[in-house]
């Protein structure tokens, strides 16, 4: 059977429809691919982003105090760190590096007295973005200032303890008899002198020479020299001592001899060591030599004493002396 014959139209039609080009076929086939990593990009930004809940970190952040004034002090106690709250999605929170952030305070400008500083989210360098600051302790900071001032001061010896019985301390020194200080100017108001540290003398009987330490004045103040020589200059107390009853000897006689009265009583001054031992039993006596036995002779007593010994008083100055034959 014959085939039916084409419409001229149906053949121009098959003609015209030619393959598709080769670059047109890598396009489509890569569209839809192209497509899907668009989507999945989407929706990991979505999650990274906006699908995590936040959370909330305590970070301890370090103060850095900067420009401060020449011949200006901080003198209060100033937190060297600031705990703060850093919130935002959990993954970008792992990211934070506490090292990172910093909190600068410029004193430019300060003057003696309160410097107060209110602390903000903003006052922070280095947050990284999608996080933020909900939360800084303290909120505040205030720094006391003070001018910086150098005086010399006298230096002042702490003694402790007493000198062996019988001596005194006459004078100290200190080597050298001031020390330059410098702190903050209110430091000088009521601070008229340095205290050493004690320099111990009990039981001491001759001069101390030793170094001995400064206390220290205080945490915001230095000294040039923090050690002194120190010398302690100890003398015997002068005192005096009463005798009583200190037998009258003779010397030379020839024979036999009796005294009336035959003891003594004295008051001897002199340093009170050597007066504590000082034994008098040898020292009063009269002399005899070229008197003649029989008769009673007046003769005055006479006493012998150690160097820096005083005689004060001494009864009878006289006593009545017999030679036997």
């Amino acid at each position: 059977m014959a085939e039916p014959a084409k419409s001229p139209i149906l053949l121009e039609l098959a003609k015209a429809r030619k393959p598709p080009s080769r670059l047109r076929r890598i396009v489509s086939r890569n569209l839809g691919l192209r497509a899907l990593a668009l989507l999945m990009a989407i929706a990991l930004w979505v999650f990274v982003n906006g699908g995590e809940h936040s959370e909330e970190v305590p970070l301890s952040i370090p103060v850095r105090y900067s420009s401060l004034p020449v011949g200006m002090m901080i003198i209060n106690q100033h937190p060297q760190f600031v705990k703060v709250t850093v919130a935002g999605p959990p993954t970008l929170l792992s990211l934070v590096n506490p090292d990172d952030l910093t909190l600068k305070l410029n004193l430019t400008g300060v003057s003696p007295g309160e410097a107060s500083f209110r602390l903000s989210p903003e006052m922070f360098n280095n947050v990284k973005r999608g996080t933020s600051i909900t939360r800084i302790v303290p909120s505040q900071i205030v720094l006391d200032i003070d001018r910086i001032v150098t005086q010399q001061l006298p230096v002042q010896l702490h003694l402790d303890g007493k000198p062996a019985a019988g001596y005194k301390v006459v004078s100290t020194e200190v080597r050298p008899a001031q020390i330059a200080a410098t702190g903050p100017s209110r430091f000088f108001t009521n601070q008229k002198h340095l205290n050493t540290e004690p320099l111990g003398i009990q039981d001491a009987a001759s001069d101390v020479d030793a170094p001995v330490r400064i206390l220290g004045p205080g945490p915001h103040v230095r000294l040039t020299d923090d050690v002194v020589e120190a010398k302690v200059i100890l003398q015997p107390i002068v005192t005096q001592r009463e005798f009583r009853g200190v037998k009258v000897l003779v010397r030379d006689a020839i024979s036999r001899s009796r005294i009336e009265p035959a003891e003594a009583n004295l008051i001897v001054r002199g340093p009170a060591p050597k007066l504590s031992k000082l034994d008098l039993s040898d020292s009063v006596f009269v002399e005899a030599g070229g008197l003649s036995p029989g008769g009673w002779h007046v003769k005055p007593i006479q006493v012998t004493l150690p160097d820096g010994m005083q005689l004060v008083r001494q009864e009878p100055q006289k006593v009545r002396l017999r030679i036997y034959r």
